[in-house]
């Protein structure tokens, strides 16, 4: 009896000791948390894992949005083998390891290998050339994992043979569920006599900016350093909350938040710089995430300026560079900077008018063929006779006239010039 009393309370140190986000990842698929868009019941990802036929992909997306979690539920729903590599710790004879190891099994047992590598954008163009041949015979399965954009900061060799699926920030209704699921599932935090507020809960699901590992380390930060009260009972509220994620609470309810927020947004839209600032300080003041301000600002310059000042969205992207490398209180400055810049300049929505009725038609026209003449050339097919046709602009000073769009599609209209600014069209055209 002493002896399992013993195990007991070392089982119980031990739990406490792993941090909660590793103790709540999910093993299976129906545990997940987000990211809908990839794992729906009928989705191309989740009927691969099913069938145990995922091939070769990269995993794209924020941090804590659950990239590793679901190469993990893969690793236990599958018959192959699964090693797990670190870009930044790991070389090109850690590769080859995996890779002899990998081809033993397939030789001998016929098993497939599914590499994990995290932090995949790390790996020079040497290390990822010598999974190339290994991920083109089907003896390792790659699945790398990435903040990244891949496109860029990966080997074209790797990407091609990959499917790149890009995960996207959870929402706070996702972060405030899993934090809901931890209170009553952890094997630490379900023993423990504890009061979280909804306030605390909705707290640590807005600041942490979709990050649900984010949110699961302060939920226990909290709840592991609060003394309990005279009842015995650990109270987390907005308070300890604010104090457990290190940011300041609202100082505003939901609503005004909302209204204030759009308020900041229409200021910008409306070119009143004073009213926008005022917004925009007030939103701070009051303890709004600054990356979601700096979110707002990259989408305005481009949505409400666009090519009527294009500098417009370089320098909103600038100033979230430098929110993210320099931090408050220093880059309210570059912020504040951005919104002066989308103020001042000339307006015109011709771009977010223009892509959102394109892609209502391509919605509409999923079988639109390419006319004849744009096809690539460099594939013989029964139109080879047709490839002359195409005219090469730069021969005829930079634009000739030319069907470009689909046969069905040829005098379709998207992009109208609004004449602001720069957005006055190709003038070449005219």
């Amino acid at each position: 009896m002493k002896e399992f009393e013993q195990t007991t309370m070392f089982n119980q140190i031990k739990n406490a000791n792993v941090p909660l986000a590793e103790r709540m990842r999910p093993e299976s698929l129906d545990q997940f948390v987000g990211q809908s868009h990839l794992v729906d019941a009928n989705s191309l990802l989740r009927r691969a894992i099913r069938a145990d036929r995922v091939g070769s992909c990269i995993f794209w997306g924020p941090p804590g949005s659950g990239k590793t979690t679901l190469s993990h539920i893969i690793a236990n729903s599958t018959g192959s083998a699964f090693v797990k590599l670190n870009a930044v710790s790991s070389g090109v004879a850690d590769a080859k390891k995996v890779i002899e190891q990998a081809t033993e099994r397939f030789n001998r047992y016929g098993q497939k290998t599914y590499l994990l590598l995290d932090e995949c954008h790390r790996w020079s163009k040497a290390q990822s050339d010598s999974v190339l041949q290994a991920i083109e015979k089907g003896i390792i399965t790659f699945i790398g994992s990435t903040t990244e954009n891949p496109y860029v900061s990966m080997t074209r060799a790797i990407v091609s043979r990959c499917r790149v699926f890009e995960f996207k920030y959870l929402s706070s209704a996702d972060v405030k569920k899993a934090l809901q699921s931890a209170l009553q599932k952890d094997k630490v935090l379900s023993q423990m006599k504890l009061h979280v507020t909804e306030e605390a809960l909705d707290f640590f699901a807005d600041t942490s900016a979709g990050d649900l590992r984010s949110a699961y380390n302060g939920l226990e930060l909290a709840t592991m350093t609060t003394s309990p009260d005279k009842d015995g009972y650990v109270v987390v509220d907005k308070v300890v909350a604010s104090q457990s994620m290190q940011k300041k609470a609202l100082s505003v309810d939901t609503q005004s938040y909302y209204d204030m927020l759009s308020a900041f947004i229409k200021s910008m839209r409306g070119s009143d710089a004073d009213a926008a600032l005022f917004w925009f300080a007030r939103l701070l003041e009051a303890g709004c995430d600054p990356m979601l301000l700096a979110r707002r600002i990259v989408v305005h310059a481009s949505e409400d300026v666009g090519l009527a000042e294009p500098s417009a969205l370089s320098v909103a992207v600038s100033a979230m560079t430098a929110l993210q490398n320099v931090g408050l209180p220093e880059a309210r400055i570059p912020l504040a900077q951005a919104v002066l810049y989308i103020c001042n300049a000339p307006k015109s929505n011709s771009v977010v008018e223009a892509i959102d009725g394109a892609i209502a038609v391509a919605r509409q026209n999923p079988d639109a063929t390419v006319p004849a003449h744009l096809i690539d050339a460099n594939f013989p097919r029964e139109t080879d006779q047709k490839h002359s046709q195409y005219k090469y602009p730069h021969a005829y000073g930079g634009w000739v006239q030319q069907q470009y769009l689909p046969d069905r599609l040829k005098d379709a209209k998207f992009y109208t010039p609004t004449g602001n600014g720069k957005d006055t069209g190709c003038k070449q055209k005219k």
